[in-house]
């Protein structure tokens, strides 16, 4: 039986040996994962390069059920090409062609070439071909697009240094899309993780064991250029009583200033230059229709005072002269965790609910975006303080629940009340679920940086490939 083809060719802002280099860096295969394929790297073996090398991958196909696929790289031909084919895996045959085709000597384009053939024969290309197909096109869409996304940001810095930059919860949502996009970058990365710090597979990161309730040897960040802090409690996981309140606190105080009084106590010239703390758009609490940008003033109640307390422990790095960021991040959507993580499930069943009133609004933003925005500010020096994460067109509550049932195609017409969301959920559907910020990213904009996603339909399509 003969073999199935697919193509899809994309223009790149950068030239063919740029765009074959970006590939070439650590985590570039797990940089273009896209988020539904739920797909993760467990072994590598050999050196991109270097024929026979070799990347084991496990993909999440229907419940419990996984599948694992062995791709060997091969006819590397640098600034030019390079091709990888299945050892093991769903398909019966499986050959992938990466072209980097010049334009000049400003930009390329970029061809992925598959030659691959369904198993079972007759019967599998009967009834999976048309489903195969859609979803490279949707894969390969994703893919050229973060290409192309991140070439175009990384170039607008090209001419500054390449960064050692230690990030804490680069497991986490935001942290394990900032990883592979710092090291396609060139930045070298040096991971703070809690527990087992031996990595499952050479990654290209140096893994550093930490205690974020114990302080930290300030020889941690001797040398290191930025620290990027983005460990905390997760606000969405348990009840909501006075020991998980203690728990958000704590979480995000006491490890940023056992971070901030390291960085001070390194000698000057080999401190650290910048750094970046997650912080929460939260910082304004509930103020209904008010347009928020930096300049508004904090607000009342829990997560106003938490904020407070986590941007005032980074204190000790601001005295010592170390430019600081507070990144005010809004609601984040990603695929990863979160709250579009977690409302998948009862929009595609057809139980999307306004919360509340729905007129709140939502200061929402991509992780995609997220990551962009702290790469823009590690070298932008005009950035300090506290900054806004958000999309420049925040919705309410109802507008969201809307677009997202649009985008899934399912209904979603029910309503949530207040009461109703107290009783399920606690104090958070107060301080989170039913709070108004009407957020703008004034420090952003003005500072130059360019969004991926200023609206909320297309963002959703991007993520969820629809």
């Amino acid at each position: 039986m003969p073999n199935s083809t697919f193509t899809l060719r994309s223009p790149m802002p950068v030239s063919a040996e740029e765009l074959y280099a970006w590939h070439a860096r650590p985590l570039a295969f797990q940089r273009l994962q896209p988020p539904w394929e739920r797909a993760r790297v467990v072994n590598q073996e050999g050196t991109f390069g270097t024929d026979g090398h070799r990347v084991t991958i496990r993909t999440k196909t229907l419940g419990p059920v996984h599948t694992t696929w062995l791709a060997e790289a091969f006819d590397f031909q640098p600034g030019r090409r390079f091709q990888d084919r299945a050892l093991k895996g769903p398909f019966a045959h499986w050959n992938h062609t990466h072209l980097m085709i010049p334009d000049g000597d400003r930009a390329a384009h970029l061809e992925d070439h598959i030659e691959y053939r369904v198993p079972l024969g007759v019967p599998g290309r009967l009834f999976a071909g048309r489903m195969v197909r859609r979803r490279l096109a949707r894969m390969f869409a994703y893919r050229h697009f973060i290409t192309a996304s991140d070439l175009r940001r990384h170039a607008q810095f090209a001419h500054q240094p390449r960064l050692t930059v230690a990030v804490t919860g680069s497991r986490g949502s935001v942290g394990a899309d900032l990883v592979p996009f710092l090291t396609t970058a060139g930045h070298k990365v040096i991971r703070l993780v809690t527990g087992n710090a031996t990595p499952p597979y050479d990654d290209g990161t140096h893994w550093v064991s930490w205690k974020p309730t114990e302080p930290l040897d300030p020889k941690t960040f001797d040398g290191v250029d930025a620290v990027i802090h983005l460990a905390g409690d997760n606000v969405a996981e348990g009840r909501w009583n006075d020991a998980k309140k203690k728990k958000i606190l704590d979480s995000r105080t006491i490890p940023t200033g056992h971070i901030a009084r390291a960085v001070a106590a390194v000698p000057a010239e080999r401190r650290p230059k910048v750094f970046v703390c997650a912080s929460a758009v939260g910082a304004y609490g509930s103020r209904g229709d008010e347009l928020l940008t930096e300049d508004a003033a904090t607000g009342t109640g829990f997560f106003p005072d938490v904020v407070r307390a986590w941007e005032a422990a980074c204190d000790p790095a601001r005295a010592a002269g170390v430019r600081t960021i507070n990144l005010r991040i809004g609601v984040v959507l990603s695929l990863a965790g979160g709250a579009l993580a977690k409302q998948l499930l009862p929009f595609k069943m057809g139980l999307g609910a306004v919360l509340g009133t729905g007129k709140q609004w939502v200061p929402w933003i991509t992780a995609n975006d997220v990551v962009g925005a702290i790469e823009h500010a590690l070298h932008t020096t005009g950035l300090h303080g506290p900054v806004n994460a958000v999309a420049p067109h925040p919705v309410t509550n109802r507008e969201f629940t809307k677009t997202l049932g649009r985008v899934l195609r399912r209904p979603a017409f029910f309503w949530l009340p207040r009461f109703a969301l107290r009783q399920m959920f606690g104090a958070i559907a107060d301080d989170a679920l039913l709070a108004s910020m009407n957020a703008l990213p004034a420090k952003l904009l003005t500072n130059g940086y360019e969004f991926d996603h200023a609206d909320l339909e297309p963002a959703l399509r991007f993520l969820l490939g629809r």
